[in-house]
This record gives C-alpha cells, structure tokens and sequence, in this order.
C-alpha cells in the first residue's frame, strides 16, 4: 500500500511503543514523518528502525515535551517547517500512574493530566493552523478502553483517556466545515512498555501497579481473541487507516482496539 505518498505526518510518542509502531507504519506507505519525543535515545531507536526498513530519508526527529507549552510551540513548528506543511497529526505520547487512589499525591494525578490531556490540546492547537492548510487533513488521538470502562488503581490515567475521547467529539464538531477529521482509538490489551511496566509511551517511565494489587479485579480486562495481550502494530495499523484517505468518513468517534475485551 502506498496510501501515505505525499502526506506529511507528524506524530508524538514515537520513541516508543505504539507511537514508534505508527511511525513505521506509515513510513512503510510512503509517509514523510516527523518523529517527536521527549527520549533522544527513544528517537534514535525509531531512527536505526527506519533506516532498517529503507525509510530513514524520510523521517526527522524533534525533541519535545507535550507537557511544557513552550516545547510544544517550538516543536510543533520544526515539525511544520521541516514537511512543509501538515496533513496528519497523531497524538500518542501518554504516561501511566498506578497506585491506590487514597494514596495518589496530587502532584503524580496532576502530572498524568498534563502529559496525556493538557499535552493532546497542546499539541492540537499549534498544529490546527498547518492542518487547515492541508490535504486532507486528520487527527488520531489515544483515548483508552479506560475511559469508559473500570481499570482498577489507574483513576488518572482513565480521567485523561476520558477527557481526550470527549475532547476529540468536540474538535471534530468545531472543525467540520474547515475540513479536519478528528478520531480516536480506544487501545486496550496491547504489550508496550506502558501497560507492563518497564516503562511509558512517548513520555517518561513509571511505576506499575501497586505491590498489593488485587488481581482478581483484572479478570475482565483480557483479551476473547487470541494468545494474551496484541504488540503495538495491531493499533497502528487502525491509526494509519484513520489518518489516511481510507478513512476520510470517519469523524467525531473512537474505535476500540482491544481483542474483545469489552464486548
């Protein structure tokens, strides 16, 4: 497939994960990507992974850090100026906090909500100007099967999947008439370093559940299909579709990749 020729894709969270998983993805259909991340070493693995694949020539990295506006001014803008323009935006960049919500400190509740959803609207809103001058233009935001069902011990992590899928309904509605298309997927059951705890999507590393965990309450949160948990291509491959031409009637909704998880 060839359906990226020509699009210029900008994409948080690609140093790792399900946002480096995209960014190969889309590379491998003729994308022109920018790569942002706040891990350099997280960049240069997405880096030597391109160049792996024959598509180094048209990826660039930028150093950014959704939760601080200024980074995300300065970077979006590189991001712009190197394509040329902005047809794809691609918001994966996200950390995980677990723990007992009566022991939560505010400041880890605060940083969850800064980096997941202050860092999504951050990243949209210095993008929006490049998109409406593009070619079709889409954005992909990571909500979390979270946002709508129990996930024990993760209450920031759900009220910031909550707040961007809510958010996404409400661009896509504001947006409409100008043209940009905004979605959201909804992963869940997906290996990555931020769902078994070595570490986070596009952001910095962090703990995983509590050491007294109840377990049982995780019964519902496998996967019907399949051998356990999906690797971070089986998202990437529906965000592709979202951003690309393929999905150009689908605004203003989230779609749930999960294995059947939550029928």
């Amino acid at each position: 497939m060839n359906r990226y020729g020509g699009r210029r894709v900008l994409i948080t969270g690609a140093g790792s994960g399900i946002g480096q998983a995209t960014a190969l993805r889309v590379l491998s259909e003729g994308a022109t990507v920018v790569a942002a991340d706040v891990s350099e070493p997280g960049l240069r693995d997405t880096t030597d992974k391109a160049a792996a694949a024959g598509a180094a020539d048209r990826l660039t990295t930028v150093v950014m850090n959704v939760a601080d506006e200024a980074s995300v001014r300065t970077g979006v803008a590189a991001a712009v100026e190197t394509l040329g323009g902005l047809d794809v935006l691609v918001n994966a960049a996200g950390i995980l906090r677990s723990s007992h919500t009566h022991e939560t400190p505010l400041a880890d509740f605060d940083l969850v909500l800064r980096v997941n959803l202050v860092g999504t609207f951050l990243t949209i809103r210095e993008s929006i100007p490049a998109l409406l001058a593009g070619d079709g233009p889409a954005v992909v935001n990571f909500s979390s099967t979270s946002a709508t069902f129990a996930h024990p011990y993760m209450a920031a992590y759900a009220a910031s999947k909550g707040g961007i899928q809510s958010m996404t309904h409400a661009l896509a509605s504001e947006y409409s008439k100008q043209g940009i298309r905004f979605t959201a997927v909804q992963p869940g059951s997906i290996s990555s370093g931020m769902t078994d705890g070595s570490g986070a999507s596009g952001q910095s590393s962090g703990p995983g559940l509590p050491e007294d965990a109840d377990m049982s309450l995780f019964m519902k949160l496998a996967p019907a299909i399949g051998r356990g948990f999906a690797g971070p291509g089986s998202v990437a491959s529906v965000v592709a579709m979202l951003g690309s031409d393929d999905g150009r009637f689908i605004t203003g909704t989230e779609i749930r990749v999960d294995g059947g998880t939550h029928f």
